[in-house]
C-alpha cells in the first residue's frame, strides 16, 4: 500500500469532524509547497522536504499538526498551542469548531521547509 493510500484510509476511518478537518489540513499542506512529499511514518501522515517537516494525527478530542523543528520557527500569529516547552517540536491542536488557520500554517510550512535546505 502506498503512503497516499495509507493516509486515505487513515482519514476515511475518522467519520466525525476529525476526518473532515484532516482532509482539509492534508489539502492545505499538499497545496502549500510542491517540494513536500507525503509519507506514512509511525502510523501517521508525515510530510518531508529534504528532512522531516510536519505530521498530523487524530486524538479522541482534537487533531494535532506537529512541526518537527517548530522551536526554530517564528510563530508571529501565535498558533502554536502545544509542545511549547519541547526542545524541538511545536504543535497546533485543533478541537471541534476551531478555525483552520490557513495563512498561518502556510507561513510555518514555508519556514519549516527552508530549515531543511
Amino acid at each position: 500500500m502506498t503512503a497516499a493510500q495509507q493516509i486515505d484510509s487513515y482519514v476515511a476511518s475518522l467519520t466525525d469532524w476529525r476526518g473532515e478537518c484532516l482532509r482539509e489540513l492534508r489539502q492545505l499542506i499538499n497545496d502549500a509547497e510542491p517540494s513536500l512529499t507525503e509519507e506514512w511514518k509511525w502510523g501517521v501522515p508525515v510530510w518531508t522536504s529534504n528532512g522531516l517537516v510536519c505530521a498530523m494525527s487524530a486524538f479522541k478530542s482534537n487533531i494535532k499538526l506537529n512541526f518537527f523543528k517548530g522551536s526554530q520557527l517564528v510563530d508571529a500569529a501565535g498558533v502554536f498551542n502545544s509542545g511549547l516547552d519541547s526542545k524541538d517540536h511545536r504543535s497546533i491542536n485543533l478541537s471541534e469548531g476551531d478555525r483552520l488557520p490557513v495563512a498561518e500554517i502556510q507561513a510555518l510550512l514555508h519556514q519549516a521547509i527552508a530549515l531543511n535546505v
